[in-house]
């Protein structure tokens, strides 16, 4: 895949998104398995995603309410939602678990099927959103992101971090896990510039950023959605006319400035539907509506669900707690 080439009287899309996308990769897992194995993984709080990257092999992602998918090497997976789900062998499921031992190199855990000859690898781990505004970009991720960094347009770029952390990882020189995590950040923020800049459900979050007229008005909004925005407001801060702002904003992402914001609003309240424990009426007051009420009808309008129905269906989600775990 070509990169877009912004000129320099364009900002640009990624730097613009780096204040909302500040991640930090916590590296937890090297496993090396055989045979029938199940990893499960609670739910993460919000700004807290899992990823797995496959460098041997292949194996299954069990993610309730979403079915089985496969996974072969070269495949990374981010669940940006912390996600509760499990990760198992392909011809695992109801099949005796073969026991696993655990050797713990500072943070870093290495599992290895015992007695079984391992068929794969996976480097497993948590990416930490860091800040507070970015719950909007978050809330605009699918459930599950899956890059393949085999494929000939990605390899260049992404299969030297890819086999960069699993060298450092492998020899465990001094400095290994830093200079890992360091390659892992890098790795994440690309894979995010990849979805982002191939995907419609950012709302045009990229195409805004990339322009002048609107980059800034977008970066005010995210910073505080709750402001009550006029237009006269958001054309000021972008010194063009509210004319020529909306047409820009039409262009882009096919909405209009303010119902971009609304969008921005729905989505953070979506997310925290779905990832936390606040009452609607706490919600609606922290994404700009003034009533229960006035947030139900518009998260109807725009999702075609009322936010109780979304919140009861994220709690059936759950996987059960007596999944057996790697040990």
């Amino acid at each position: 895949m070509s990169e877009t080439t912004v000129d320099g009287a364009e900002d640009d899309a990624l730097s613009g998104l780096a204040p909302l996308l500040r991640v930090r990769p916590v590296l937890e897992d090297v496993c090396r398995l055989g045979g029938a194995w199940a990893s499960p993984h609670d739910h993460e709080p919000s700004g807290h995603a899992y990823f797995h990257i496959v460098t041997q092999g292949c194996s299954l992602l069990d993610h309730p309410g979403n079915g089985l998918l496969r996974l072969d090497a070269g495949d990374i997976l981010l669940l940006p939602h912390g996600d509760a789900h499990t990760m198992r062998a392909v011809d695992g499921v109801g099949v005796t678990q073969s026991r696993t031992a655990i050797q713990r190199v500072g943070s870093l855990r290495l599992k290895a099927s015992v007695g079984v000859e391992p068929d794969v690898e996976l480097i497993c781990g948590r990416l930490l959103f860091e800040g507070a505004p970015q719950s909007l970009v978050l809330a605009a991720l699918p459930d599950t992101i899956v890059l393949n960094v085999g494929q000939k347009a990605l390899a260049a770029r992404f299969s030297p971090l890819v086999d960069g952390i699993r060298e450092e990882l492998t020899d465990l020189r001094p400095g290994a896990i830093a200079v890992a995590r360091d390659l892992a950040s890098a790795l994440f923020v690309m894979m995010l510039r990849v979805h982002l800049d191939t995907s419609t459900p950012t709302e045009g979050l990229l195409q805004l950023l990339r322009q002048r007229v609107t980059a800034q008005v977008v970066r005010a909004m995210v910073r505080d959605p709750v402001r009550a925005w006029t237009l006269e407001e958001l054309a000021t801060l972008a010194v063009t006319s509210r004319a020529s702002l909306v047409r820009a904003f039409r262009k882009a992402a096919g909405v209009a400035p303010l119902e971009f914001l609304g969008d921005l609003r729905l989505g953070l309240a979506r997310h925290q539907l779905r990832t936390g424990s606040a009452s609607l009426d706490q919600i609606a007051v922290e994404v700009g509506y003034q009533s229960q009420g006035a947030l139900s009808r518009a998260f109807l309008r725009k999702y075609g669900v009322r936010p109780g129905s979304l919140r009861r269906d994220a709690g059936r989600r759950a996987p059960e707690r007596d999944q057996p775990h790697l040990n």
